[in-house]
């Protein structure tokens, strides 16, 4: 059970871990912040698709084709662990190496955003100031981790209970000769 928890949560961890060193090296600032959202969310569902490769596989290859609810869904947990946990890893080596900037570049797009929606100047006032306290409360490594790991984690857990729902089966009972 390890091995097939470490190999499906070391994949999972990789697709939205390289996606956002891709994404944010190569994406264009012209692209709006709401789709890099739904592209890095949508990699972390890609991702996660991991966890019915991982309870299938478990349930097919240990299980003798059976798995309870209980079982599946702790393998699908125990996946979004892994990949969670690279996920962090990887934000937090990259985010000061390769993007000290992030806020920045985040918050000029996100200006442009709420330009672009017509808020007013005292709105987008408030929003970068607020903007700029999360800034500072992120250089807090305990902060960061547990900002990171609430951005993916709920995603994993949903696609752990979907998971677990679908794939579980238990053994039918012999059927006897009265």
């Amino acid at each position: 059970m390890k091995k097939i928890i470490l190999t499906y949560g070391i994949i999972g961890g990789l697709i939205p871990a390289v996606w956002f060193l891709i994404s944010e090296g190569l994406l264009p600032d012209s692209v709006s912040l709401n789709i890099r959202l739904w592209l890095g969310y949508t990699s972390m569902i890609l991702a996660f698709a991991t966890i019915f490769v991982a309870v299938k596989k478990y349930r097919d290859n240990f299980g003798d084709g059976f798995i309870t609810f209980g079982k599946a869904l702790r393998i699908g947990l125990l996946v979004t662990l892994v990949a969670s946990t690279l996920y962090v890893v990887v934000w937090l080596i990259s985010y000061p190496l390769f993007f000290p900037n992030y806020f920045e570049k985040y918050m000029a797009m996100d200006k442009r955003q709420m330009l672009a929606d017509g808020k007013n100047a005292a709105e987008i006032g408030r929003e970068l100031a607020e903007m700029a306290k999360y800034r500072e409360l992120y250089k807090n490594p305990v902060f960061n981790i547990l900002v990171t790991y609430s951005e993916i984690v709920p995603v994993g857990i949903v696609i752990s209970l979907i998971a677990a729902l679908i794939l579980k089966n238990k053994p039918k009972p012999a059927a006897t000769n009265a």
